[in-house]
């Protein structure tokens, strides 16, 4: 039996659930509902759930890529079947897609069908019952201590030898940018988002927004503050110029350094340390987290300070650390002590 789609929500139902469209948003609707209606529910993901920016973009861009997919096999998008979509991700099993590529436009389809159907645009949820391939569990991937030193020393105000160098306004925001994300285990778009009032100097802490725009505080050491500082005093001034910004960050045309920036600033950086250039800046949030289990820090304020709604999440950290798991050994087995 053929389903019956609204194409279009009651008024009085789209304002309270879904944003309405402007003028150019409505004669999108008429023309191409689908793509339009892509345009409403990337803007509730910004507005209504507050996500980020790389958040917004991975969700519009999975979803094009669907919506093209839907053009080339003759299907329409508000009349799509459970069917239909289990074809679409058979696809790209069969293309050889990666598990976690096919898993992340899963979780697409289902937060757009769902704000479909809550806003009044489908009467019922294909996407709601669709399971995903199951991945394999990897580990995280930590810098040792070593690695962690010869990156860090690279755009550092002394070199190997501990010698004094000159340092230029980017090298000193990059080491205050590296050294920031080992500080305190921030995502890069948090680093991104940074402002200048979320560091607070006297009390030696940070306030980040992660996702969702959850806040949290997190301490930050003695040398990060000092990197920090120093960054102010000399290199942010130059770097601005004469633009106005509140954001911690800035790039080297004086306006606020995007995650993507960041990233580049991280590879380079990893280049120039030697180091294997597969790394990411968010494992300098992995090797954070174990370096604080390695440091016998409780695993409930390291889920604090990483942000995590659950446990389980900051569990896998337990893993990469021989130092934690011996402890916890020698403390629960009963013949550990003789």
């Amino acid at each position: 039996m053929a389903r019956q789609v609204k194409t279009r929500a009651p008024k009085a139902r789209m304002k309270r659930e879904a944003p309405a469209p402007d003028a150019r948003g409505r004669a999108a609707e008429q023309a191409l509902p689908a793509e339009a209606l892509l345009d409403g529910f990337v803007e509730s993901l910004r507005v209504e759930q507050g996500a980020s920016e790389h958040t917004v973009r991975s969700y519009r861009t999975d979803l094009e890529a669907f919506l093209r997919w839907c053009q080339r096999r003759g299907v329409d998008p508000l009349q799509a079947t459970h069917r239909q979509l289990r074809g679409y991700l058979g696809e790209m099993d069969a293309a050889r897609y990666a598990r976690s590529t096919i898993n992340r436009r899963l979780s697409s389809l289902r937060g757009f069908y769902g704000w479909l159907s809550i806003a009044g645009y489908i009467d019922n949820d294909p996407a709601g019952a669709l399971s995903g391939p199951k991945q394999s569990k990897h580990l995280p991937h930590v810098l040792k201590q070593d690695e962690m030193a010869r990156l860090l020393l690279v755009n550092a105000p002394v070199d190997a030898e501990g010698q004094p160098r000159e340092q230029t306004a980017a090298q000193m925001r990059d080491q205050a940018l590296l050294e920031f994300l080992y500080a305190c285990g921030a995502r890069i778009s948090e680093a991104s988002g940074l402002c200048l009032t979320d560091v607070d100097f006297r009390l030696h802490q940070v306030k980040v927004y992660g996702k969702g725009r959850k806040e949290r505080i997190i301490p930050l050491h003695d040398l990060c503050i000092e990197t920090l500082q120093r960054y102010l005093r000399e290199a942010r001034p130059e770097l601005l110029g004469d633009k106005i910004t509140d954001r911690f960050f800035v790039s080297n045309k004086g306006n606020p350094m995007s995650a993507d920036a960041m990233r580049k600033v991280f590879k380079a950086t990893v280049r120039a340390a030697g180091l294997d250039e597969r790394l990411s800046p968010h494992d300098m949030r992995h090797t954070f987290a174990t370096d604080l289990l390695d440091g016998e820090a409780d695993l409930r304020s390291v889920q604090e300070m990483l942000g995590h709604v659950s446990l389980s999440t900051t569990q896998i950290y337990t893993h990469l650390s021989p130092a934690r798991l011996k402890a916890v050994h020698s403390q629960a087995h009963p013949r550990a002590g003789g």
